[in-house]
């Protein structure tokens, strides 16, 4: 008599996915702590404890609430934005190198608040809510740029060509960001300086509240569309066969990943890799359905960057390293490595 094939209950493998998950937020939390004691002016863990019961002097309340919690919290919203930004694209293009930094996304809206900030300088809260949106404009035309220099009508979309592309668009206007430099005055030029290597420059509550609700609405966005992106890995062909509109969920997607990118570019500064290291970490430890690999590479980029802004306000005190320059230190040699083993 022929036994039925039995297939592994999904219970265990749910609940390593739970633990994974569990892990990373009590390593941010523990992260968030130790960044809380980290920076010129140290406070002890009982110094943060009584600050944050309101027990602490005014100034321990000034560096912990108007300046540390701030930055702590756009890094952690910085993190997992680029972090799904990455892994929308490189679901979209079924490459590993996508990100939006190698697709010259973050280039475009970095160029964008640029050309804002050398003119209009960010001292009130409406430029700085404006930023967001001058960002998305930026990403959102440097996107379509890099999509239709890659479609061709005999083959439609090569991500190896959009890939290719992008690092080029990217370049170009990095060297236009930097013809720009050239004429502004010293004060704003160590600005764009500093923002080009990567430093989280928005550093107060009013940076938070001008990202905190494109995250807010976003992430769940991308959240609610796992599904798509998995069909989306079988193929085009088979998810037309599914019933699947193609172009329109792409569109909806390579929206949200611009917007995401646009949004965190523009508090941020020029930071890359995070896009790229996260989701691939995510699914080495999770695995490909991204129901689980969003919520994940959300989790991995966040611990990743409060590391890397951490590590950069500790190591060279009273100097301080840009965040974007030590994920460079990790991000660049992974790409270089993702770059020699691709297949595409």
């Amino acid at each position: 008599m022929n036994r039925p094939i039995s297939f592994p209950p999904a219970k265990p493998r749910r609940s390593r996915e739970a633990g994974i998950l569990t892990l990373l937020a009590v390593l941010i939390v523990i992260l968030f702590l130790v960044s809380m004691n980290t920076g010129l002016m140290r406070l002890s863990p009982l110094e943060v404890l009584h600050t944050l019961s309101g027990n602490g002097t005014k100034q321990q309340q000034l560096i912990l609430f108007d300046f540390r919690l701030p930055r702590i919290v756009i890094s952690l919203l910085i993190g997992a934005g680029f972090a799904v930004a990455g892994a929308i694209l490189q679901g979209l293009s079924r490459n590993a190198l996508a990100e939006p930094s190698t697709l010259g996304i973050n280039a475009g809206a970095g160029f964008a608040v640029l050309i804002f900030i050398s003119f209009v300088p960010a001292t009130t809260a409406a430029p700085i809510l404006l930023l967001p949106l001058l960002a998305l404009a930026g990403a959102s035309l440097t996107a379509t740029l890099v999509y239709f220099l890659s479609y061709r009508s005999e083959d439609g979309l090569s991500p190896t060509r959009m890939i290719l592309i992008g690092i080029a668009v990217g370049a170009g206007i990095y060297a236009f960001q930097l013809i720009l430099s050239l004429r502004l005055d010293p004060q704003n030029y160590q600005f764009v300086a500093i923002w080009l290597a990567g430093k989280i420059w928005g550093g107060d509550w009013r940076f938070v509240l001008a990202l905190l609700p494109w995250i807010v609405i976003l992430l769940p966005f991308a959240f609610y569309k796992a599904r798509v992106l998995n069909v989306l890995n079988l193929g085009d062909e088979l998810s037309k066969g599914l019933g699947l509109p193609l172009e329109r969920e792409r569109r909806w997607l390579l929206a949200a990943a611009v917007a995401l990118a646009g949004a965190c570019v523009s508090v941020s500064g020029s930071i890359g890799f995070v896009g790229l290291i996260a989701p691939h970490l995510a699914r080495r430890l999770v695995g490909p359905r991204h129901q689980i690999l969003l919520p994940a590479a959300a989790l991995i980029g966040a611990l990743l960057l409060l590391a890397a802004d951490t590590i950069g306000r500790w190591i060279l005190q009273p100097a301080e390293v840009p965040a974007g320059i030590v994920v460079a230190i990790i991000g660049a040699p992974y790409f270089l490595y993702l770059l020699a083993t691709s297949k595409a």
